[in-house]
């Protein structure tokens, strides 16, 4: 899958979510994590991220975590779309993720590389120029997380939100690597940022909390 035509095209409508962005619902948060994650896959989203994180996920529970992870994976298998997750590479390796995805502050790169032989996507995430443009330098890289771009409440210590304004700057490095954007990122500011030149949108709440799962997913990909 490495390729990147269809790593652009995985990145369209890339969707993230773990237990607790589901806290909002009644009931189980891992059971209606799942019924979010099947309407968005039947809605079209392109990328699923398992990020199961924080003292309200069950970050607590690994054996739980691991189960629910593979019914993720599973779902994300019926509609053949890439299934990344989150930071914890052992988990990846072990029920055979299709990629994961790491932060600044993560397992670096070349420990990630070594985890996984080289047999994952592999993401990054980047918050300012500087990060941007080492991760570009980086071959085994396959596509950069951008953000945030507006201010988000799904995550409490992010970087400074950095604008469409970046976006417009990043094109004079003509970057050859795909990239996502992602931080406050919803149905009505999506179309913005891919003119811009974003080549997808990963989202959180604008799925989660969205009132028509359908309908968000739609407007997210136009």
């Amino acid at each position: 899958m490495n390729n990147k035509q269809q790593i652009q095209q995985m990145l369209s409508v890339y969707f993230i979510a773990g237990t607790q962005d589901c806290l909002h619902l009644s009931g189980d948060p891992a059971q209606n994590l799942l019924e979010i994650l099947k309407q968005a896959l039947q809605a079209g989203i392109t990328c699923f991220q398992f990020r199961d994180k924080g003292k309200h996920s069950l970050a607590h529970l690994p054996e739980q975590q691991k189960q629910l992870a593979r019914q993720c994976l599973a779902l994300c298998r019926q509609y053949q779309v890439p299934f990344i997750v989150n930071d914890n590479v052992a988990l990846a390796v072990e029920i055979g993720a299709d990629g994961v995805h790491v932060g600044q502050s993560d397992m670096a790169i070349q420990q990630v590389l070594e985890k996984t032989q080289h047999k994952l996507i592999l993401g990054l995430s980047t918050n300012n120029l500087d990060q941007v443009l080492a991760a570009q330098q980086q071959g085994e890289i396959d596509y950069i997380g951008v953000g945030p771009i507006f201010p988000t409440g799904s995550k409490a210590d992010h970087s400074a939100v950095l604008g469409v304004e970046f976006l417009e700057k990043l094109k004079d490095y003509a970057l050859s690597k795909p990239f996502v954007v992602i931080g406050g990122i919803n149905q009505y500011n999506a179309h913005t940022l891919k003119q811009a030149g974003a080549d997808g949108v990963a989202v959180i709440s604008a799925i989660t909390q969205a009132e028509n799962i359908q309908t968000a997913v739609k407007k997210l990909k136009e």
